[in-house]
């Protein structure tokens, strides 16, 4: 029996970047191929901080898994429904925010995966094996091996407590959300910061040692993502909608504005 393919899961398993795109301001499905078109592996379907509710983002995570781009839903927050709601309409992976803990990460996986892993609800045809009629035993089995878990670390706690939670089996990505542990450590914005560094070396280190794979985002000036990415950064947010359209547009108006009439 055939899955749909988890692209940004085996970007990773090849030691390669797996490179995002945050959807803040996009309701229509149109968005997937759009993104795939430019090369993205993934959809960073964000639902912390936009408006978009459930219905608007399991339609763009259905049009992803057909577009061949990687649909993963940002939930707003620790809910199971919050995941599993998502999960069971396309969303090929979750990124939970907020995680200070091993007892939180393991709360994730619970949520996010099938027995034995975890205890997540099984529900019916499911978008991630084209609604074929699957036993259900090969089919939770295929479902948790694609589905991607993310944890977000945004707080020196989970920094401090980043082996821990490396150590939870069915965590797959360690994503440090760099403009909310920025605040927290009381440097805003200043994401060249040895403190950041470190806590980027830190995240990254355990990654390697456990298996996991260590994410960046909130970081977009081209010269520190090289860095980070050079230090081992691979699951990449590598700006959203939003950013994409204002540099786009801002371009466009300062050419203009630049003619002489």
């Amino acid at each position: 029996m055939s899955i749909i393919a988890n692209h940004a899961k085996r970007r990773l398993a090849a030691g390669e970047l797996s490179l995002g795109m945050g959807l803040r301001q996009a309701r229509t499905v149109d968005i997937a191929t759009i993104a795939k078109t430019c090369d993205f592996d993934w959809l960073f379907i964000d639902m912390e901080h936009s408006a978009l509710d459930v219905d608007t983002a399991s339609q763009i995570a259905l049009a992803g898994l057909g577009a061949g781009i990687t649909p993963i839903v940002r939930v707003p927050g620790h809910e199971h429904h919050h995941a599993s709601r998502l999960l069971d309409t396309g969303a090929q992976g979750i990124v939970v925010p907020h995680v200070d803990s091993v007892e939180e990460a393991e709360r994730v996986v619970s949520h996010c995966k099938y027995p034995p892993l975890g205890h997540r609800s099984v529900a019916g045809a499911q978008p991630l094996l084209s609604f074929r009629n699957t036993p259900v035993g090969e089919a939770t089995r295929l479902i948790n091996e694609e589905s991607l878990v993310v944890v977000m670390l945004e707080t020196p706690q989970a920094i401090a407590n980043a082996e821990a939670i490396a150590t939870v089996k069915g965590v797959d990505v360690l994503l440090i959300g760099t403009n909310d542990l920025c605040a927290e450590i009381g440097i805003p914005g200043q994401f060249a910061d040895a403190k950041v560094e470190a806590a980027y070396q830190t995240v990254i280190a355990v990654c390697r040692k456990h298996g996991r794979y260590p994410g960046m985002g909130g970081v977009y000036e081209p010269a520190l993502m090289q860095k980070y990415i050079a230090m081992g950064m691979r699951f990449i947010l590598s700006g959203s909608d939003l950013s994409f359209m204002m540099a786009g547009g801002r371009d466009r108006t300062g050419f203009l504005r630049s003619l002489k009439i």
